[in-house]
């Protein structure tokens, strides 16, 4: 076993829509830092928490194609690299997702055991997480399908269950084959299976050898195994990232590996994960279960005063929170929206922001903060005739060359050298100093220092949309009428 390598597979899709008002289709939980204190997001520390396993390669990740530029700046803030980043033009949930991760470990080592990995769990005792998982390669390195059962501590209704064969016991070198998956339980049946050593909750992690999950996939789902295989084939280089084949992948069927595969084959196998202080981050009731809390039961993020309250949870962006005999409540507030909420109704927030999107509500379809392959923008105030943004240019990098058909802009640096080109004109300004780029006037905006550059835009017209957009150069690729 001496020669075995272990390449991970990190899916970064999800909305998180549970935790709303943070996490948003633009900027969903995975992106989002929400325990560690070097403010590294949940991917980032998905990624670093694999550290310390033998022979590990550098892993593939997988997004859409609205989080492609978060995911790789996300990388390159930390100075992690990847195997590659590929893009789904839409999600099909994760057997696809593993189908195409697997078929694309061919090309990296086809002997590899693939680690399967959400981008959304928290873990508190990495260093148990990563001797379990090398002690599950030599069941995978036989050709079995591997996965990951956290010894349940409560009745939990809100995840998966796996059933064994035989009972687990609190042994971190144990493995037993599976019996079968559960959906998730109502809470006399939580109950039920607390008591029963055969269940575990169903964390999603699993590890395998490419050749045997591809064999089951194709076995049970050849529809999958066929769709996903060409658009492997027809996949093409962009960037960092590799785009496959939308026409080829949009007829896969639409289920997830354990619908797919793991109720079906004969491989599987479970390994329990005891006293890892595990979530998947499902809820903000979740989070305040995790969090530090005072002598009343509360956890205060942000700027915080509490009085007479127990067993509540508050967050706070920017704005002071003052709460007054508050109990089992919590409260969220962003810059654009706020969440207050019983504690026992949190899991119905996803209900809640559904039936927000049905109606187009602004506040959950994107946040005033928006990420681009250069930096990102906040929007500060707006109007139907004028916009005031704060853009923020990540060293070295510029924006597009481009024209607005409806919209004027005067830039004022407030931070660092900007080099801006309006029309054939090159001109640098510092801090203090500003310029004006009227519409249909070709422009573009550089940072050509190390430092990050920060301008205040402010947009005058009769149209301020971020699709008021012509480009004629981008170091990104982006043509497209849009920002």
């Amino acid at each position: 076993m001496e020669g075995y390598s272990i390449l991970p597979i990190i899916l970064c899709g999800g909305s998180g829509t549970r935790l709303w008002p943070l996490s948003r289709d633009v900027f969903p939980k995975q992106f989002i830092s929400l325990f560690s204190e070097e403010g590294k997001s949940l991917l980032q520390q998905t990624y670093e928490r694999l550290f310390g396993l033998k022979n590990l390669i550098d892993p593939i990740l997988i997004c859409n194609d609205a989080h492609r530029f978060l995911v790789a700046e996300q990388m390159r803030e930390l100075n992690l690299k990847t195997s590659s980043i590929l893009l789904e033009p839409q999600q099909k949930n994760s057997a696809p997702a593993i189908t195409l991760a697997s078929l694309k470990s061919l090309e990296i080592d086809p002997n590899a055991n693939l680690l399967i990995l959400s981008s959304d769990h928290h873990i508190k005792n990495e260093k148990k997480l990563r001797k379990i998982i090398s002690y599950g390669i030599k069941y995978s390195e036989k050709g079995e399908i591997v996965t990951f059962g956290v010894v349940p501590t409560y009745p939990e209704t809100g995840y998966g269950y796996i059933k064994s064969i035989k009972p687990l016991s609190n042994s971190e070198n144990e493995c037993q084959k599976i019996d079968k998956f559960i959906e998730k339980p109502n809470i006399e049946t939580a109950a039920k299976f607390l008591k029963d050593k055969r269940y575990t909750w169903n964390s999603g992690i699993f590890l395998f050898k490419a050749k045997t999950i591809l064999s089951e996939i194709n076995n049970f789902y050849p529809d999958i195994y066929k769709y996903c295989s060409q658009s492997i084939k027809k996949k093409v280089k962009d960037l960092d990232f590799e785009r496959i084949d939308k026409e080829s992948f949009n007829r896969c069927p639409c289920i997830s590996i354990d619908n797919a595969v793991m109720e079906k084959t004969k491989l599987g196998k479970v390994i329990p994960l005891n006293n890892l202080g595990w979530s998947d981050i499902g809820s903000w009731n979740s989070i305040s279960n995790l969090s530090k809390k005072d002598n009343n039961g509360n956890t205060k993020k942000g700027n915080i005063v509490l009085e007479k309250s127990s067993n509540s949870f508050i967050k706070s962006e920017n704005r002071l929170i003052v709460g007054l005999g508050l109990k089992d409540l919590i409260v969220v507030d962003s810059d654009d929206a706020i969440l207050i909420a019983n504690k026992n109704h949190s899991h119905n927030i996803k209900d809640i922001v559904l039936n927000l999107k049905q109606k187009a509500v602004k506040e959950v379809l994107e946040s005033k903060k928006i990420f681009r392959p250069w930096g990102n923008f906040t929007n500060l105030i707006e109007n139907s005739l004028w916009k005031v943004k704060k853009i923020y240019v990540n060293p070295y990098q510029k924006l597009s060359l481009q024209i607005h058909n409806f919209r004027s802009e005067h830039w004022i640096v407030v931070s660092g050298k900007a080099e801006v080109i309006i029309d054939n004109e090159r001109k640098f300004l510092l801090q203090n100093q500003s310029t004006f780029i009227p519409k249909k006037t070709k422009h573009r905006l550089i940072n050509p220092l190390k430092e990050p550059l920060i301008i205040i835009e402010i947009q005058t017209g009769s149209y301020c949309g971020e699709d008021d957009i012509i480009r004629f150069d981008d170091n990104y690729g982006r043509f497209e009428k849009k920002q």
